[in-house]
């Protein structure tokens, strides 16, 4: 009976927000195990609990989440968006803010990075980026709001001293990103796989949706790469985790590779054309 009921919550899980666990049960059951037994339920008990018990989900949000991040992570895609692609975006749109989306951004290392680096390029005029930031779980993006991180903190492990000293103040134990940077970004809590939510997060210019796709299968990967790409403004970039591709999947993307990294550009009508001529 227990081995049916971790196989029912994982096809729950999977249809509420498409984390597959279905070849994972001994990982599920050991994240939920605890959780499970402080309620003093078994799992096809918890499943009903689920229905009858809302916020329930946000507890099993974080227990299944992994939310290990840190500033100037991966820092070669994030010089690469905020040095070549974002200037490039510039020249293109005039009479707008760029828009760009930091998608599973956790507990804001991520956006609040990016935040610093546009700064830090010299070329945009306070008002002229809008970074959203979004996280299925709740608990880490209430910690992103805040934008304090505790001095000892794994988040600090790769930040380079002069944009610690710069754009953070120490405060209690610990620092806090300062105003400038912190109004940049907008936090939102958001499910990739609700379509209605991802339709209120409009056209965006770039899309930051690292180390996501890892925990999904093949028909959820294609649904949130399909969503992520019909945001996308024409032209508009794309950047996964290094371990994460698309290349073959046949999504409306080019692969972008540079000296040091790789994303992916959004295809135009006109991309589509030469490769028709080119075939």
């Amino acid at each position: 009976m227990e081995d049916k009921g971790l196989i029912d919550l994982s096809q729950v899980i999977y249809q509420n927000c498409g984390l597959s666990y279905i070849d994972r049960l001994s990982v599920l059951k050991e994240k939920t195990l605890k959780r499970l037994l402080e309620l003093e339920l078994k799992y096809f008990e918890y499943i009903e609990y689920l229905k009858t018990s809302p916020m329930e989900w946000d507890i099993l949000i974080e227990l299944l989440t992994i939310n290990e991040t840190y500033f100037y992570r991966e820092e070669n895609q994030l010089n690469e968006c905020c040095s070549i692609v974002l200037p490039l975006m510039k020249k293109k749109v005039s009479d707008r803010p760029l828009r760009i989306w930091s998608a599973a951004c956790s507990s804001g290392e991520e956006p609040y990075t990016l935040a610093m680096l546009i700064q830090e390029t010299g070329q945009f005029l306070p008002g002229t980026v809008e970074i959203i930031a979004t996280d299925i779980n709740k608990k880490v993006l209430q910690k992103a709001e805040k934008g304090w991180y505790h001095r000892g903190s794994f988040a600090f492990r790769r930040i380079p001293p002069n944009l610690l000293s710069k754009y953070f103040t120490e405060q209690d134990n610990g620092y806090q990103i300062k105003p400038a940077i912190k109004n940049m970004v907008k936090f939102q809590h958001f499910n990739l796989l609700n379509d209605e939510k991802v339709s209120i997060i409009g056209q965006v210019d770039v899309i930051f949706c690292r180390n996501v796709l890892i925990y999904f299968d093949q028909v959820t990967t294609k649904r949130v790469i399909r969503n992520l790409q019909q945001h996308l403004t024409p032209e508009g970039y794309l950047f996964l985790g290094h371990a994460e591709s698309i290349t073959d999947m046949a999504m409306g993307f080019q692969k972008v590779d540079s000296d040091k990294t790789f994303y992916y550009r959004k295809e135009t009508d006109q991309d589509e054309t030469v490769q028709c001529i080119s075939g």
